[in-house]
């Protein structure tokens, strides 16, 4: 059990917690959530130790094991992979290391004896036996193939680092798991694998991630941390989200009666419980569901960006919207894509994947004519307008100095009035004197707030977006979920976030060195089709 006391932590005049009081007990996964800059990695530090709070305390039951996925990925650079990774369990590696040096000594003693049968001892009853197989099945299932795990760990690539410092992270079985966005630079195959090993796990996981399909498979509860104040909420992300929102409506309809409230929350709940079977944490989460008070739900404070992209003053597609004949892309001598013959229809809404996340960037900058060098062929319909976010906006805020209504009245196709373009930052949640920040010295959250006004203001029938969730929060993944979903026009996209993907996509398609696999299926009707997992084989093989 970890139990808080009276924690808070002060940097000058800015308070990011106030007397949090929180227990969080064995066998649940908690999701940290909160708008950027709440300070989820920080209370994440102060639960590690890293960072001392001002006032308060953090305790845990005697004699457990903590682990944290740590975020510097040049500590172990010196390590081999498979030490660094048996170098979570530091209690097992210091008797490692202990008992080798006591063998390699020249002179060993009978008292050297005695403390390397103590050491042996220690070593058998944490399966030390084991401990290098174990460490070994941990990387090859998070993608770290065996002839990677005797090099150094500096000699990897920053997916592969990421890879192993989570695999040191989930050695040897601690009772306390601290991961902070631990499926960043993770595969499809490689998330799936690390939420079915969270949702058999028996200890306490706290997870901060903006991956909300990861957050709802393996979280048992949600702690948000809003206004200085952490508080703990039973079920998963989309239960706190459906739930916030639903409590909203209701405090807002001032004519409801009381007993209408009390009967429409525990539909809610009854609705949310009986979905929970189908969970992988269906079990724990069922049961949580069930003991909610209904005075436990309350309405967010939480702001939401208005993302609404589609707009009746812009012109309607006709139904040529995009041919595609055998298009190529090779860069440095890597074939991106080859074969790819696609007709586009109009209200499709196309999630386009590849392996290689460069195939899908190049393919984007070919089809918006940022790059010329290919072969084939492609046609828009003389209909379209097309609208992009591509994964590189720093170019449209570099070197810029202007304010941000100035940077958005550039991009303005009919009123540039101060006050029409403040509406629509406005909605991006810059209001007041945010509006005159300078548009170089933006977060990268707000400038893809603002790519997102550009988008808006540019009234398009056909959108382009190259990985739209970076660097958003929670908040603005959801608002840009159901933005993307009520557009009525034609949509290419391509997003790491599971659940923005399998509600978005009417049709697949996968770009591949010898040609295109095009399905019209959702998302997770395409991951697991074996149909088409053979296809890709053959097509990657």
């Amino acid at each position: 059990m970890i139990t808080v006391s009276n924690l808070s932590l002060r940097y000058g005049k800015r308070t990011l917690f106030e007397d949090v009081n929180l227990k969080f007990t064995q066998g649940n996964c908690y999701g940290i959530i909160g708008a950027n800059g709440a300070g989820k990695s920080t209370f994440l530090k102060i639960l590690s130790g890293e960072i001392d709070p001002s006032t308060g305390s953090v305790s845990f039951t005697p004699g457990e094991r903590m682990a944290v996925l740590t975020q510097n990925h040049y500590a172990f650079d010196e390590f081999p992979v498979i030490e660094a990774v048996l170098h979570g369990h530091k209690t097992l590696y210091d008797i490692m290391k202990e008992k080798d040096a006591l063998y390699a000594k020249e002179d060993f003693t009978d008292k050297d004896g005695e403390r390397a049968g103590e050491l042996e001892n220690l070593f058998a009853e944490m399966d030390g036996w084991n401990a290098e197989n174990n460490a070994a099945t941990l990387l090859s299932n998070l993608g770290i193939k065996e002839e990677l795990h005797y090099k150094l760990l500096k000699e990897l690539d920053g997916n592969q680092k990421v890879r192993v410092l989570l695999a040191q992270a989930l050695f040897g079985d601690p009772d306390i798991l601290l991961l902070d966005e631990p499926t960043n630079d993770l595969d499809i195959n490689t998330i799936a694998w690390l939420e079915d090993f969270l949702a058999g796990y028996q200890g306490i996981i706290l997870v901060v991630s903006h991956d909300r399909h990861f957050l709802d498979t393996v979280c048992t509860h949600v702690a948000d941390i809003d206004f200085g104040k952490v508080s703990i909420f039973s079920g998963n992300y989309t239960f706190w989200y459906e739930s916030s929102q639903l409590a909203l409506r209701q405090r807002s309809d001032q004519n409801k009666k009381m007993e209408d409230k009390v009967k429409e929350l525990q539909e809610f709940i009854r609705r949310f419980s009986a979905n929970a079977s189908k969970s992988k944490q269906a079990t724990s989460r069922k049961k949580a569901l069930e003991k909610i008070n209904l005075d436990e739900i309350k309405p967010s404070n939480r702001k939401y960006p208005a993302i609404l992209f589609n707009n009746h003053q812009g012109r309607d597609a006709g139904d040529q919207i995009l041919q595609i004949d055998n298009l190529r892309k090779v860069s440095g001598g890597e074939v991106f894509f080859s074969g790819i013959n696609l007709m586009v229809n109009k209200g499709d809404k196309i999630a386009v994947l590849s392996k290689n996340s460069l195939a899908t960037t190049a393919f984007y900058n070919v089809l918006t004519g940022r790059d010329t060098d290919y072969t084939g062929t492609f046609k828009w319909g003389v209909t379209i307008n097309l609208a992009d976010i591509p994964n590189d906006n720093s170019k449209f805020f570099e070197g810029k100095d202007d304010n941000l209504v100035d940077w958005l009245r550039e991009y303005s196709l009919g009123d540039k009035d101060e006050q029409f373009i403040r509406g629509f930052l406005g909605r991006m949640l810059f209001s007041g004197e945010e509006v005159l920040k300078k548009s170089s010295v933006l977060s990268g959250g707000e400038k893809m707030r603002c790519m997102f006004s550009r988008m808006m203001l540019q009234q398009a029938n056909v959108l382009i977006f190259d990985e739209p969730t970076n660097h958003l929060d929670l908040e603005s993944i959801t608002a840009l979920n159901n933005g993307m979903k009520d557009f009525r026009g034609t949509m290419l996209f391509t997003s790491r976030d599971h659940e923005l993907t399998e509600t978005v996509a009417n049709r697949i398609i996968e770009l591949t060195p010898k040609g295109l696999i095009d399905k019209l299926m959702t998302y997770d009707e395409y991951i697991n089709s074996e149909q088409v997992q053979k296809q890709r084989e053959e097509l990657y093989g």
